[in-house]
């Protein structure tokens, strides 16, 4: 049976005749427009005989494939029957930035092989012998247009046309042949472990049933589940079926990616065929992060594409895309990494990569999701993290001092943008005056719609410079500056009930911030981008938030699944009648403490004690080492390093001597995506209900929320909150063989508002003080 493929014109030109260096043509999002128009002003100002965007289509057969290949030609002068002449000219219309004396140099390949391929498909759909074909550019910043007309015989196009098709088809042959290799490992797969865990076999036929009818799925499943696998198996299972033809596997650490790496290598092991891709940002990728992307700075932008499909080739041998291989392939071929990358996102069956890649406007993959109505499935790990995660993505912000220091170094030689960004800093002064004259910090529901217009101004005409990719020592921070108005810019264009503006005042600077307080309605249209969805976290508490934040479609089923451990492993005890309330804690502080003691001093072992926030974990730690100074104690640090990280984790060792106590943060480095297995960590204790901190922002929310469905408090701190405490808690048991207990300390604990969200296999015991608490810890490890 013969497969039918389909391709542009544009997209088998460049991957057959791409050659040369890495350019970087700076082209904004207002240059992506101006070209729209141009090709516009062209082709309105041609004769009438002279028809624009012409379908063109052909299809190739040989003995594995049916090619069918197809585009647009920019315009065709059709003189026949009303030129004595009777010559068919073709025209490819291209905009540049650059000045057009280049093209007088240095024919483009991409471009005369674009048009040759439009000419050949005309001519044989036309029946002509030969054609002219004319390659138009079009300066943008000057309007000048520069012609180079050609005359091919139809018989030379052919032969071009058909060697660039059998190239192709090598390639497509080599696609076709692993697909088939793929689709056969996939259907025979077994799931690699003897037995499903409690739940997993649940949450892997709900996922499979999810991808299957194109739908949305939310899955709270407890630590040991075995989420990933319950996850990644399913979808795979989805391929041969085409239900799918890529899985994007988001996750929001590496921790995440590197267990979704280990789970695809184990299927491996059992005789799955799968091309993955490990996608690194550029910045971490980059093999030379501190020059530009251009030949004469990197050598591996200079003669990139006369090496990549050679690199594509010797790299499609293995199966498993990660860093470490891209980068030494990148090496050995010479080509850059980052570019190399995207190239095999088009050719692999699964993306692990972060959620920027999907769902934030400034860098997601347009490649894929440029148009909506993906036929993707996304599997989104640690899905809690998207909330805030979308927050920031759907957010911008821009500081004063920002486009003064910029203002200061292009003084001299770029007066248009020295004056576009006076005209910017005035706007701010006045509004860092007015937010002063408000102790320092406001918010407004309206956008700042005065300043839009200075923005615009300040990227039109940056743009024009930036085009011309002169270096020069301030470049760099003019591009920075350039990026960061477009992403604002960008944002603005998405304001409405959901957002507000936020105004900060720091001595003399000042922070505009478009802040999105709501991301559900951006959430609802980025799950465009696929046909399924699957959340799942070991916290989504309640599933109604996660549903209405992440702007699930209304047929989004949800699944909670229990720890598959055994109940009688892990002890939580509620201490409810200590207050951990901010205004209460000093008095709080001795009585909280004791209890602490009783936790960490009832067996010898590590213990992980949470708070809501540093100063309070340092409120704490002094009055505990007080009353035990003999007690080992470490502290998490803000700001810590990985390898700061790393030897925090290493202290919690199996063998230590005597009890280790580490102080920690909710929601930080340590609240989640680690794991301390057996004696590593015999204990946690978490203090408060995890609220966020009271700010300018927490407080946005809560009165949007409490506006449209009357649950402010629940949406900006007591959801979160929960979902970090839950975290936290999870930390202890991570395999069946572990045996561990929780303390909650807080008053809030004994009401049914926190109680509710409380798991429900919890086996929880209240006790009234530090004897009962030794009582019942004692009877817990007596066992």
């Amino acid at each position: 049976m013969k497969i039918n493929l389909n391709i542009a014109v544009r997209e088998l030109v460049e991957h057959t005749l791409r050659s040369g260096d890495l350019g970087f043509e700076f082209l904004g999002p207002s240059r992506a427009l101006d070209a729209i128009r141009a090709h516009q002003k062209i082709q309105k100002s041609r004769p009438e005989h002279y028809i624009a965007e012409v379908p063109v289509a052909y299809q190739h057969e040989t003995e594995h494939f049916i090619l069918t290949i197809g585009g647009r030609v920019d315009g065709v002068y059709d003189l026949y029957g009303q030129d004595k002449t009777g010559r068919v000219t073709i025209e490819e219309i291209k905009t540049t930035t650059r000045e057009l004396s280049y093209y007088d140099q240095e024919d483009n390949p991409l471009h005369w092989g674009q048009a040759k391929s439009y000419g050949y498909l005309y001519a044989i759909e036309n029946g002509l012998d030969d054609l002219d074909i004319q390659l138009t550019y079009y300066q943008l910043d000057s309007g000048e247009t520069r012609h180079f007309k050609r005359r091919f015989a139809t018989t030379a196009l052919k032969i071009f046309f058909e060697d660039l098709v059998a190239q192709y088809l090598k390639w497509a042959y080599t696609l076709s042949q692993w697909h088939q290799l793929r689709d056969k490992s996939t259907r025979q797969l077994e799931f690699p472990y003897d037995t499903y865990r409690p739940g997993q076999r649940r949450m892997a036929v709900e996922v499979y049933r999810t991808i299957q009818n194109h739908d949305q799925l939310l899955v709270q499943a407890a630590t040991g589940i075995g989420k990933t696998m319950a996850a990644i198996f399913p979808a795979l299972k989805t391929l041969p079926e085409t239900f799918s033809p890529k899985i994007f596997y988001l996750t929001a650490r590496t921790t995440g990616r590197t267990v979704a790496e280990k789970a695809l290598d184990l299927l491996r092991s059992k005789g799955l065929k799968v091309k993955s891709l490990s996608l690194t940002a550029k910045d971490k990728i980059c093999f030379n992060p501190d020059s530009t992307c251009t030949a004469d700075e990197c050598d591996y932008a200079r003669g990139h594409y006369d090496r990549v499909n050679d690199a594509l080739d010797h790299i499609f041998q293995r199966d498993a895309f990660t860093r470490s291989e891209i980068e030494e392939v990148s090496r050995a071929f010479k080509v850059c990494p980052f570019e190399f990358s995207l190239d095999l996102s088009l050719y692999s069956d699964f993306i692990v990569c972060d959620y920027n890649y999907a769902f934030d406007p400034k860098v997601y993959l347009r490649r894929f999701f440029l148009e909506a109505n993906g036929f993707y499935t996304f599997l989104i790990d640690e899905a809690h993290n998207l909330v805030d995660r979308s927050r920031e993505m759907f957010s911008a912000e821009i500081r004063k001092q920002m486009f003064l220091d910029v203002r200061w170094a292009v003084r001299h030689e770029l007066p248009h943008v020295y004056k576009s960004l006076g005209r910017i800093n005035s706007w701010l002064v006045k509004a860092r005056k007015k937010c002063q004259e408000n102790g320092g910090s406001q918010s407004e529901k309206a956008p700042p719609a005065e300043l839009y217009p200075l923005l615009r101004l300040f990227l039109k005409i940056t743009e024009r410079w930036l085009s011309k990719n002169i270096k020069t020592t301030f470049r760099e921070r003019l591009l920075e500056l350039y990026f960061a108005v477009s992403g604002f810019m960008r944002v603005a264009e998405e304001y409405d009930e959901g957002y507000a503006t936020c105004f900060e005042s720091f001595d003399k600077d000042l922070r505009v911030k478009l802040f999105c307080i709501d991301p559900s309605a951006q959430l609802k249209q980025a799950m465009k981008r696929c046909e399924a969805a699957v959340f799942f976290s070991a916290t989504m508490t309640p599933a109604a938030y996660f549903k209405k934040i992440f702007g699930c479609k209304q047929s989004a089923r949800h699944l909670i699944l229990p720890s598959p451990f055994p109940p009688e492993n892990l002890r939580i005890f509620l201490s409810v009648n200590a207050s951990t309330l901010y205004r209460q804690r000093d008095r709080t502080a001795p009585e909280v403490t004791r209890t602490l003691l009783a936790l960490v001093q009832q067996k010898r072992g590590n213990y992980f004690l949470f708070f809501p926030s540093y100063e309070y974990m340092l409120m704490i730690h002094k009055v505990f080492v007080s009353e035990s100074p003999q007690t080992a104690t470490i502290l998490q640090k803000p700001q810590m390093t990985e390898p700061e990280k790393e030897a925090f984790l290493e202290a919690f060792s199996q063998e230590n001597p005597e009890t280790l106590v580490g102080f920690t943060v909710m929601g930080g480095i340590f609240g989640e995506g680690i794991d301390l297995l057996g004696e590593r960590l015999c204990g946690a204790a978490i203090v408060g209900v995890g609220l966020p901190g009271i700010s300018s922002e927490r407080e946005l929310i809560r009165e949007h929320f409490a506006n449209t469905n009357g649950l402010g408090f629940e949406y900006a701190y007591q959801y979160p909150g929960i979902n970090r405490v839950l975290q936290a808690a999870g930390r202890v048991i991570r395999s069946e063989n572990d045996r561990g207990v929780v303390l909650l300390i807080g008053q809030r604990y004994s009401t049914v508002r926190y109680r509710s969200l409380l798991p429900n296999e919890w086996r929880t015991v209240s006790v009234l003080d530090k004897n009962q608490l030794e009582r019942e810890l004692e009877r817990f490890w007596g066992r």
